[in-house]
């Protein structure tokens, strides 16, 4: 018995839940999430209780991984219809910033105007079940970063965009700057150091 997939998930107040052959379907105050389990799964909904139990139908190599990979996945569209997800993105360099207009991010964070031809500054398309709110704009220095939440209901969405972008510019090693997620660690490497020939 998977030791993930025996546990039930609660589901919280203002949650509702629907199981219709094989599609679990989720909403409540942060949106509506629907998903086909795979086939050697079974899922039931207590309405007295509010829990929903994942089960497998045989004990296959292939029905045990998809046992606890099922209840994780409905676990997670039960948190982000009433909770959401998130990731704040940091933002180190002197002058990298970060604004948005409508539905597109912008941002610059040092490339060249010859650079992709995208000029200092890259426009990405928000996309929809997400939104990101800029908190602080423009990095005044190193120790003050601009910064951003990626935030949603749909918790693969969220890390998708979120990782998408901190690759435009990942943090580089010798003076740390570039993006970054909130508590990640990055090791700074010594530059090399100059020596008179005398």
């Amino acid at each position: 018995m998977s030791r993930v997939g025996k546990n039930p998930i609660p589901v919280p107040s203002g949650v509702t839940v629907k199981v219709a052959g094989r599609e679990v379907t989720v909403s409540g105050p942060k949106g509506t999430s629907s998903w086909v389990y795979p086939d050697s799964a079974k899922v039931s909904f207590d309405d007295g209780a509010k829990l929903i139990q994942v089960a497998r139908k045989n004990d296959e190599r292939q029905s045990r991984a998809n046992h606890g990979l099922t209840r994780s996945l409905i676990a997670n569209m039960v948190k982000g219809v009433s909770e959401g997800f998130q990731k704040r993105l940091l933002i180190y360099g002197t002058g990298y910033n970060c604004k948005l207009q409508g539905r597109t991010l912008h941002l610059n964070v040092g490339f060249s105007g010859r650079r992709r031809g995208l000029g200092s500054q890259f426009e990405i398309p928000v996309p929809d079940g997400v939104d990101v709110v800029v908190e602080r704009d423009a990095a005044r220095g190193d120790m003050d970063p601009a910064s951003m939440v990626v935030q949603g209901f749909d918790k693969q969405k969220v890390g998708q965009f979120a990782a998408e972008v901190r690759a435009l510019r990942k943090t580089e090693p010798y003076k740390n700057k570039g993006i970054r997620y909130e508590g990640e660690q990055v090791r700074k490497k010594q530059g090399k150091a100059l020596t008179g020939t005398g």
